[in-house]
Parts: C-alpha cells; structure tokens; sequence
C-alpha cells in the first residue's frame, strides 16, 4: 500500500507542472501494457484543476490508453516468447494459468473481454496482450479498446466536472480502502470471468 500511495502522489505530482497533457498520455500509455496505477488519478487532478478542459484530458487519456494497448497487443504478439517470464515474475496478475483462461474467454467472446476490461477494473494489460498471444483480431480489438476508453475517461470527466473537489477529497480520504476495493474487484472479477463465463 505504501509503494503504491508513493507511486499514486508521484503520478498527481505532474498535475502541478506544465507538463500534464504529455504526462497523461504517457501514463495512459504505460497502464495499458505494464505500469500499476491507472491514468485516473491523473486526468481527475487535471480536470480539476482546469474544468475547461477536463474532456480534453479524457480524450488525451483515452488515445494514450488505446495507442498502450496497440503497443500490449504488439508485445503478445511479437515478443510474448522473450518477454513472458518478466511479466508472469514482475508484473501483477500475470500468470500461465490465468492465461489459458483468457484465451478460453477470446473463444467465446473476443470483443466483450477486451470491451469490459477497457471499461472496469479488471485489469486491461492482460487482456490487451493476451489479445496479441492468442492472436485476436486487431481492428476487432482496436474498436473495443477505442468505445470502452473513451467511454471510462469520457465519464470520470464528467464527474469531476460536475461534482469537482467533493470526487477528489473522497478518494484522498479512502484511498487504502479504495486501493483495496479496486484491487478486490480486479482480482475477483477476472477471477469470475475466467471460470464461470
């Protein structure tokens, strides 16, 4: 939890610097194959800070995101052999088993994984390279990256725009807790997924 509170003041840090905008698009970008902490908090701060252009942090955040989840899909599928050991090693939620469930989910029901991983907090860089590694198709997986994004960031946008500083004292107040949650309800529900869809 404490590494993550670091990480979690480190990413709201680049809010109170000019360089925001590239830093959202880069965090986008990184959440979507390997870095922990999701653009989120980032793009809520930004927002915040200038509620003019809180949609045009979201849509900074949603292409971030879906260009991370091209670069995902390009790991799975070109470089899956070389990397997977340092993914299952140090990468949360990485591992042999959970993959083969993944890609019994793509058999069933390739747009809808990728559609609600991008969309909740089941974790979205396991999906974008598994995407890669079993080979899905990649204008399918773009177009379900693209709507569930967009829509995620679009609608945390809108929240901090109309609800502003109450969104932002109440994730302060709670964050071990909502650390926990978020961490729970990824776990569990990629856990859900995987053996009863």
């Amino acid at each position: 939890m404490k590494f993550l509170r670091r990480l979690y003041d480190w990413v709201l840090g680049w809010a109170d610097t000019p360089y925001g905008m590239p830093a959202l698009f880069l965090l986008a970008f990184a959440e979507s194959s390997f870095f922990p902490i999701p653009p989120d908090v980032l793009l809520m701060a930004l927002a915040l800070g200038l509620p003019c252009k809180a949609y045009r942090f979201a849509f900074m955040a949603s292409l971030g995101s879906v260009f991370g989840g091209a670069l995902g899909y390009a790991i799975g599928l070109g470089f899956w052999d070389v990397l997977g050991n340092f993914f299952y090693t140090y990468v949360p939620l990485f591992n042999e088993q959970g993959f083969i469930h993944v890609q019994q989910l793509f058999e069933k029901y390739d747009f809808w994984v990728v559609f609600t991983a991008g969309f909740t907090p089941i974790p979205y860089k396991v999906i974008t390279i598994g995407a890669g590694v079993f080979h899905i198709h990649f204008g399918m997986f773009m177009l379900a990256s693209l709507l569930s994004r967009s829509l995620r960031f679009f609608l945390l946008a809108g929240l901090v725009y109309c609800f502003g500083q109450t969104v932002r004292l109440f994730i302060e107040k709670y964050f071990n807790y909502l650390t926990f949650a978020i961490m729970v309800l990824g776990i569990g529900g990629f856990v859900f997924v995987s053996h009863f869809a």
